[in-house]
């Protein structure tokens, strides 16, 4: 149990030390906020009338969608976090201190899981300004924020470890060049069977789909569906894929923190 207290206070004083990085530079963390709200006034303000959504408007579609894409946008925050702290030299301090090396990945994810529900309001907040509505009670909403936040969770260890073994911040520009292409190719904006079949089959195993899909279904938005296993279990996929993305990276991100400096 002291060891566990002691776990649990190192988390917790690195959390504080990456929130405390907030207060000091607000605008690179206000424009992660306000970015995707960006992206919403475009695809709906731009592209809404141009896409038809059976039983529905697109702005009820495309909402779920951004909400579980912008789960995936947070990875690129984490990596640049990490790998920055890796370059200067920090990272070694923390090494060097009697400090459980799962606390120090474990704050890591804390402050990151912070900024995702803030992010979350935010997008939230101007999807109800544009008029979306969640159809269902008030339990179903919470049920899709919490897959979104399990997304956001498991992706968290991906970042980590990224960050941990890319050769300093500007490696990171690589990784948002392939986080974009992931993102898009899914069900987030589009439905996959308006994609060439290979192309569609990719995008329904792709785990922000399983994720958004869930999301539409909880908050009572329209959705396309599908005849695909993937498309036929969206709510255990968005389950089981954060599930199974945790098992491999958290255990992979505490090993690459370790070996750090070897």
């Amino acid at each position: 149990m002291t060891a566990l207290r002691w776990r649990v206070t190192d988390a917790w004083t690195i959390t504080r030390r990456d929130v405390t990085h907030w207060t000091r530079q607000p605008g690179a963390v206000v424009l992660g906020w306000v970015f995707p709200v960006m992206i919403l006034l475009m695809f709906a303000g731009l592209f809404g009338g141009a896409i038809t959504v059976p039983d529905g408007r697109y702005v009820d579609f495309l909402v779920p969608g951004l909400l579980a894409m912008t789960m995936v946008f947070g990875l690129e925050t984490t990596v640049l976090a990490v790998s920055t702290d890796a370059a200067r030299g920090i990272t070694d301090r923390f090494r060097s201190m009697p400090m459980s090396a799962s606390a120090v990945v474990l704050g890591r994810c804390l402050a990151d899981m912070m900024n995702a529900v803030i992010g979350l309001a935010f997008l939230i907040g101007a999807g109800l300004a544009m008029g979306w509505r969640w159809q269902h009670g008030a339990g179903d909403a919470l049920a899709a924020i919490g897959l979104l936040l399990l997304l956001r969770f498991a992706l968290l260890w991906v970042g980590i470890l990224v960050g941990l073994t890319v050769k300093g911040p500007e490696s990171v520009v690589a990784v948002q060049i392939l986080v974009w292409p992931v993102g898009f190719l899914s069900s987030a904006f589009v439905d996959p069977a308006t994609m060439p079949s290979w192309l569609g089959a990719v995008a329904e195993w792709n785990p922000l789909t399983a994720t958004a899909s869930a999301a539409r279904d909880l908050f009572g938005g329209p959705s396309w569906g599908g005849d695909s296993f993937a498309a036929q279990h969206a709510a255990w996929a968005a389950i089981g894929w954060p599930l199974l993305l945790t098992a491999v990276f958290l255990p992979l991100s505490i090993r690459a923190y370790r070996a750090l400096g070897r």
